[in-house]
């Protein structure tokens, strides 16, 4: 104890003293600032103070500003001279503007044409010394630092490119994300010290980052101890402990899904840089993932109980009254259509056509999409049996039904060539992900495609859920994943699958108004495409009522023909929007 007390006790006097840096304020005026190439090799030379922070004794190099017609508009004199660059303020005439700049010239250097690059302008400040200890011995080129906002927090980080006694100059090398200069009210000068500790993530860790990371562990509780969906949940919940890991300034761009829309101030993908998880989460943006899971879903699938009872196919095909029913309620509550359609496929509980279609609809959406959409697929074992057991009566819950037929290999085979044509003719929007399912099937039912079929439903299938499950669960960044509008996102998804559930089982009561085989309503339930885990729990229920009532090949005719109908439902809305 005494020994991580002393640790402690060093840690709190290394950090306060590593934060106690000079101080001062930051001013962004208007001036605009170009970068000349070829620096010294040039004979550019700053006014005052070269690298090392040493006078110079010849003034800084000087020069005009032409515009395409070779007038003279302004002047431009070099502040910090580099071996191959040189940063340069622009002092442009009345009436003209830095993009009116077609040439350089300088006269001291005896350079009729300087090769430019206009910078940004909000990236340069001045710098207010501030306190009295702000020597030149700190402030000197090359120094490096922090910009703070109103509040003390930090804002982004600097580096000073040219001191001198009225006017100092930093650069801004990296903006927080949702941090503008107009935001920025003071600097900080860092040690060496420091600056580690701002690369550590303890550092910028808030009370949402926490809260996340409580999800996350959440995820893998229960698909490690509750085997719920392990497949599923184990690298999702891994992905929102990655996703919620506050990353430091200086390497948020290279890995970091996500950037700031400078206009919208909202959350949107990284396509500036190429961040590691910003590549991998590319497969999901562009909708590459979801297809190949269909492949080795295809590949893995036997039709064989939906083929031998035809009839399973109107109980799936009437499950998916829950993702119209979720779109239609979206609406109301003020969503566009586009993310109403990706927020009612939820209904589906089919995950992969949940991020296929929402990547195509509404991108932004995509992590709470996703999330909901697996999350009730993992829940299908509590969400359903009451809405089962309410919906049914104790009789109904005891129907036992006839073994339906032996299906032929000629049919197996045919199935999927004719599947796929009917249901892409009906929702071509749908043929990435139905192509892909009936293809798989194919090669499983073919009998000359061993080695391929082996391949998609078991390293390909993999491989595609890792990475998936691993880059949606990094996408639930608190900033963008716990806000009111993701909470109605999980809410309409509850509600989507719910009144999937008794869509199915409704319609199975109807059928038995004009069946003389009476179907088990049971088995209705079914018809959401959560295979096999939602077969399962027709069986488990009807199990409850009845030891002997085995329901479970029935239930698959269902399940398997819900997983064709949430892909078509999502071609439609690809059709429409």
């Amino acid at each position: 104890m005494r020994r991580i007390a002393v640790l402690l006790i060093g840690w709190i006097l290394l950090t306060g003293w590593a934060w106690a840096g000079p101080t001062f304020g930051v001013s962004f005026p208007d001036t605009p600032y170009a970068t000349l190439f070829h620096g010294t090799r040039h004979g550019f030379t700053a006014p005052e103070w070269d690298l090392k922070g040493k006078q110079q004794v010849q003034p800084g190099t000087a020069g005009i500003l032409f515009d395409r017609d070779n007038s003279a508009i302004g002047r431009f004199e070099v502040v910090l001279a580099g071996t191959d660059s040189c940063t340069a303020r622009l002092d442009m005439a009345p009436g003209h503007f830095a993009a009116d700049v077609a040439r350089m010239a300088s006269p001291a250097a005896r350079m009729d044409n300087v090769l430019f690059a206009l910078d940004d302008p909000t990236h340069y400040f001045r710098i207010d010394k501030g306190r009295r200890d702000m020597s030149a011995a700190v402030l000197k080129p090359g120094a490096k630092g922090q910009l703070l906002d109103r509040q003390g927090r930090q804002a982004g980080l600097f580096r000073v490119i040219a001191v001198a006694e009225h006017h100092s100059i930093g650069l801004v090398t990296n903006i927080a994300q949702g941090v503008f200069n107009r935001d920025i009210h003071t600097g900080e000068i860092q040690n060496y010290v420091d600056q580690i500790l701002t690369g550590l993530g303890v550092v910028n860790l808030s009370y949402l980052n926490l809260i996340m990371l409580v999800i996350g562990c959440l995820f893998i509780y229960l698909g490690i101890a509750k085997e719920y969906e392990p497949l599923l949940l184990v690298p999702i919940g891994f992905g929102i402990l990655v996703g919620n890991i506050p990353l430091p300034l200086q390497i948020f761009d290279a890995i970091s899904i996500y950037m700031i829309d400078p206009l919208t101030h909202e959350y949107v993908f990284n396509t500036t840089t190429n961040s590691v998880l910003g590549m991998i989460y590319f497969g999901v943006r562009a909708g590459i993932f979801p297809p190949l899971i269909f492949l080795g879903i295809g590949a893995l699938t036997d039709f064989s109980a939906m083929l031998s009872n035809p009839k399973g196919v109107l109980l799936g095909a009437a499950a998916q009254i829950g993702i119209f029913a979720t779109f239609l309620g979206a609406l109301a509550l003020g969503f566009s259509a586009n993310d109403a359609a990706s927020i009612g496929i939820i209904g589906g509980a089919d995950g992969p056509t949940a991020i296929f279609l929402s990547s195509r609809l509404s991108p932004n959406l995509i992590g709470p999409i996703a999330i909901a959409a697996y999350s009730y697929m993992a829940m299908v074992p509590i969400i359903q049996p009451p809405i089962m057991k309410l919906l049914t009566s104790k009789a109904e819950r005891r129907i036992r039904m006839k073994p339906g037929r032996k299906v032929g290999k000629l049919e197996k085979i045919m199935f999927p060539i004719a599947g796929m044509i009917v249901t892409c003719l009906v929702a071509p929007g749908g043929l990435p992900l139905l192509g892909m399912l009936f293809f798989g099937n194919l090669l499983k039912e073919s009998g000359v495609t061993g080695r391929l079929s082996k391949t998609a439903s078991s390293a390909l299938l993999d491989i595609c859920t890792i990475l998936l499950g691993l880059v949606v669960g990094a996408s639930t960044s608190a900033q963008v994943f716990l806000t009111p509008r993701s909470v109605l996102i999980f809410v309409l998804g509850c509600f989507a699958f719910a009144v999937a559930t008794a869509g199915g089982v409704l319609f199975a009561k109807l059928m038995n108004l004009f069946l003389k085989d009476k179907i088990n309503p049971l088995i209705g339930s079914a018809g959401v495409s959560a295979v096999p885990d939602a077969a399962r729990v027709s069986e488990l229920v009807g199990l409850a009522e009845d030891p002997n009532n085995h329901l479970l090949m029935h239930a698959m005719g269902p399940n398997v023909a819900g997983v064709i109908g949430s892909a078509i439902a999502a071609g439609i809305f690809l059709g429409i929007f």
